[in-house]
């Protein structure tokens, strides 16, 4: 006896799903309302306090004020007075040191520190902590604290050398060496920040590239010539220009430090720029300094990132 069997389709899940539901136009612009409702506070704010000040500040460069009396619009004249300053290109030539030393001391430091640091293997985090100890210290408590390490009577330097037959040294006191004192101070208060910065993008770098590099023969400079700093170069890059803008902006060590000696040794373009508003009263003059400040570390990131993104994408 012949039995008949019967096949029962079976409907996949694909076909019998509704469709889902699209977002219609209504809803997205609903979305984009909220969006922007939410957004408002903040992006007020933000113009309140950051972009308003710049917008009187440009006014006020084009101005003649003692911000009492009312304002007198006088066009170029604070341009013209302050490019004929003398003291202008000496601040100019001072910053541009300041950057130079900057970066032929503070930079590459970091990077060995972090390369180091993340070869150890034991006490990983006291290190960390003992890195970023300074950067934690008031930037005014740092400078007053390396003051009496440049101290030249019983400064914790001269001490130290006067041990081995040295000194005593004029740090601060000699135009010679009054601007790298600053930089040793800025650069030992600043760099732990970039340290660890570094030393998490050393933990991005697979560990399998390390290992066929060691087995190749390469030792460890050269592991870290030919592996580890290929996968640094975008970090390197923004780091780099980090420090290029605030070096440039640098004022509280000329000002703590040596108040722009001696002999105008250590006068900045920002302590210039405080000079002429708060001691001199020259509020439009210090505008135009800041102004063009502006101006020139825009350009001087636009031609930066230009120039190098190739390089940190490579």
């Amino acid at each position: 006896m012949a039995t008949m069997t019967t096949t029962v389709p079976v409907a996949r899940p694909d076909e019998d799903a509704p469709p889902a539901p699209r977002p219609t136009r209504r809803r997205a612009l609903r979305t984009d309302l909220v969006a922007a409702a939410l957004l408002l506070p903040a992006l007020l704010i933000f113009g309140l306090f950051a972009w308003w000040p710049m917008v009187q500040g440009l006014l006020l460069s084009f101005q003649k004020t003692n911000l009492v009396t009312p304002a007198v619009w006088v066009g170029l004249d604070n341009f013209r007075a302050l490019l004929a300053d003398p003291l202008l290109g000496t601040a100019v030539l001072n910053t541009l040191q300041f950057v130079g030393l900057g970066l032929l001391i503070g930079f590459p430091l970091p990077i060995i520190m972090a390369a180091v640091m993340s070869t150890v293997r034991r006490y990983g985090g006291v290190y960390r902590v003992l890195v970023y100890l300074p950067v934690v210290v008031p930037p005014v408590v740092s400078v007053l604290l390396w003051k009496w390490f440049y101290d030249p009577g019983p400064g914790l330097f001269n001490s130290l050398l006067a041990q081995v037959g040295l000194g005593p040294y004029p740090w601060l006191e000699s135009p010679d060496t009054a601007m790298l004192s600053l930089v040793l101070e800025s650069t030992w208060a600043g760099m732990g920040g970039s340290v660890l910065i570094y030393l998490a993008a050393i933990t991005g770098v697979p560990q399998e590239l390390y290992e066929a590099a060691e087995l190749d023969g390469a030792g460890l400079w050269r592991r870290i010539g030919h592996v580890m700093l290929p996968h640094l170069r975008p970090t390197i890059g923004l780091l780099l220009l980090w420090q290029l803008i605030t070096t440039v902006q640098v004022f509280t060590e000329p000002y703590v430090f040596t108040g722009g000696g001696p002999k105008n040794a250590t006068v900045t373009v920002l302590l210039l720029i405080f000079r002429k508003g708060f001691q001199q009263g020259q509020y439009g003059q210090a505008a135009a300094l800041a102004f063009l400040l502006a101006l020139a570390l825009a350009a001087l990131s636009f031609v930066y990132l230009r120039a190098t993104r190739r390089w940190s994408q490579s």
